[in-house]
């Protein structure tokens, strides 16, 4: 089953210019949706509830601090040298190609430049 259309958030760690670099997928801040200083473990359920497939996010704590296995979403931790637009616009085909395999793996995924 190839994953065309899907639902990811965007942290509220990352600038909302992201937005744009994911045309076919619908992309919603956490702040759009209200949950802005929500915790992790509450965060992840609610996208559950709410038929997220993936996080996009700078937290690289989150990996650590969750058990992640046990939601069925994607978390991608974005690590570059800040999180400005510029840095994370380089990530971009690297979310791509994971988006656009067969399926997507559950649980952190770590992209790097």
């Amino acid at each position: 089953m190839s994953q065309s259309f899907m639902k990811l958030l965007l942290d509220e760690n990352l600038p909302k210019k992201l937005i744009a670099d994911f045309p076919s997928h619908e992309v919603v801040t956490v702040l759009d949706m209200g949950w802005n200083g929500i915790k992790n473990g509450p965060l992840l359920q609610l996208m559950l509830e709410n038929g997220f497939q993936a996080l996009l996010t700078f937290d690289k704590n989150l990996q650590h601090q969750q058990n992640l296995k046990k939601y069925t979403v994607t978390v991608f931790v974005l690590s570059a040298i800040n999180n400005t637009y510029v840095e994370l616009n380089k990530l971009t085909p690297k979310i791509h190609s994971y988006l656009n395999a067969e399926t997507l793996p559950i649980g952190p995924i770590i992209i790097r430049p």
